[in-house]
């Protein structure tokens, strides 16, 4: 488990300086932890011997080795596909890259569905139809394509749904138009886009509601964000699987559907009759 995420989500007992330790870890993290055990005590306002028990509750023989998960923690976020190649290399028979990497995703999958509880995706319905102005979507180059395929299922629940593909220097003109009746949908993996981080970071200072599809290891925007959603991306191939996120995504659709039933029907009736008009699928005569 990503140091962050045990932070986070642990349930051990901790005395009040011990939380100020993971107040200041997850407010800057991972900086905070990557200097001395005293220089984190100092700036902790706690003692050394504090630090050393706090490690030791988290199951670190010390504080080198606390430091020595973190470390890895850190390279395991800006790994590239490109250093990732030397370690992922397919071992055995060429004809058995395929099964190999349709069974890591497979797994992915199931740990996706063994993690999911409803909060978060009642959290996002509630932000999604809540929204009085608009729902924006982005995402990295990549993840982008997920969040055009929510935008596609969005118009059908609600209007005023923008995708933002690819963000480029005159998207962020469109943060003049987002504010406090406003939420935006992020989806962003590891190796964070600068571009997306900054977007969300301007967005919700500016009042918006944000909601953030990420990794294990987490990308900054979850700093601002409302709604964490958790997908581990990592398979058997020199690049992380979209395929979880993808899942998720069409699970918080399934989820908003069954929550918004009438407004759905109603919705996707008015579009039906303009499809019809437009002859927009083959099975429509032409006007």
């Amino acid at each position: 488990m990503p140091i962050r995420d045990m932070l986070g989500r642990s349930t051990v007992s901790l005395t009040r300086s011990e939380s100020r330790i993971v107040q200041l870890l997850l407010a800057d993290y991972p900086v905070a932890g990557l200097g001395s055990a005293s220089s984190l005590a100092k700036r902790a306002g706690v003692s050394d011997p504090t630090v050393a028990r706090f490690v030791t509750k988290f199951g670190f023989e010390n504080f080198a080795a606390f430091q020595a998960a973190l470390l890895e923690d850190v390279e395991a976020r800006l790994r590239s596909p490109l250093m990732m190649l030397e370690t992922k290399q397919a071992e055995g028979e060429h004809d058995a890259t395929v099964n190999r990497y349709m069974a890591s995703v497979t797994q992915k999958l199931r740990d996706a569905t063994e993690a999911a509880v409803s909060e978060p995706y009642d959290r996002a319905v509630d932000l999604i139809m809540g929204a009085k102005g608009s729902v924006t979507l982005v995402g990295g180059r990549f993840s982008r394509h997920v969040a055009g395929m929510l935008a596609g299922y969005l118009l059908q629940l609600r209007s005023d749904v923008h995708s933002i593909s690819p963000l480029t220097l005159e998207s962020f003109d469109r943060l003049v138009d987002i504010g406090r009746r406003d939420t935006l949908i992020v989806f962003d993996y590891r190796r964070y886009q600068t571009d997306v981080v900054e977007f969300a970071r301007q967005a919700e200072a500016r009042g918006a509601h944000v909601i953030l599809f990420t990794d294990p290891w987490m990308s900054p925007v979850a700093e601002v964000a409302d709604v964490v959603i958790i997908a581990s991306v990592e398979v058997d191939s020199p690049y992380d699987s979209l395929a979880p996120a993808v899942a998720q995504m069409e699970a918080l659709v399934a989820h908003a559907v069954v929550r918004e039933k009438r407004v759905m029907e109603r919705r996707v009736a008015d579009l039906e009759k303009l499809r019809s008009a437009n002859a927009v699928t083959v099975d429509e005569p032409a006007p």
